[in-house]
């Protein structure tokens, strides 16, 4: 009798816990999706597609901080289409170039925190001369109904902080919201005979 007793409890234990592990894995696919878009996306040369599934908005306000606030609609509207054009031309041929001996990707359960989440990542590269393991970690927000890839870590580096470091920060500085547009309109301009497709 004991012995029957535990294995119903058991069965009802399992036959209860199925729902509720049905249902966080819907809403893990709908955080992990744009990242596996985004992947996919660039992995076969689907730029736009790659771009749609980003967390603009947010990439701009980290990216200029408070200034980003301060810019006008225009403003802001330009520096997130510059922005997403230059790296797309820049950044997405490189990640192609590592993609070409790409054996496969693993996705880690996302760790959830309200509307923001980081859904980790394994990508094995089988290259003829050196297997190797990238280990990246992606952050990605909910915009509106839907979530969104706003930063990538490789190594525990941010592309997003590089970025902001490297690039727009000194930029900035030095000559405001024109002096920043101007840079990047000219570096787009450079770089037109790249077509995103």
């Amino acid at each position: 009798m004991n012995a029957h007793f535990r294995s119903l409890s058991m069965l009802v234990a399992v036959t209860l816990a199925v729902p509720a592990f049905a249902a966080p894995n819907k809403a893990n696919d709908a955080i992990t999706k744009p990242v596996k878009t985004v992947v996919q996306s660039v992995r076969y040369e689907k730029d736009l597609k790659a771009l749609e599934n980003l967390g603009g908005d947010q990439q701009g306000a980290f990216l200029l901080g408070d200034n980003w606030t301060k810019g006008t609609d225009a403003q802001r509207k330009e520096f997130l289409q510059l922005f997403h054009s230059l790296f797309a031309k820049l950044a997405f041929p490189k990640v192609r170039e590592n993609f070409k001996n790409l054996d496969s990707i693993t996705y880690d359960e996302p760790q959830v925190t309200g509307d923001k989440a980081l859904v980790g990542s394994t990508i094995f590269i089988n290259h003829p001369l050196k297997k190797q393991e990238m280990k990246l970690k992606y952050s990605v927000e909910k915009v509106g109904a839907a979530w969104k890839v706003v930063d990538v870590s490789v190594l525990g580096d941010s592309m997003l902080t590089g970025i902001r470091e490297d690039q727009v920060g000194p930029l900035f500085k030095e000559g405001g919201w024109d002096g920043l547009l101007g840079a990047m309109r000219a570096k787009n301009n450079e770089l037109a005979a790249v077509k995103l497709k």
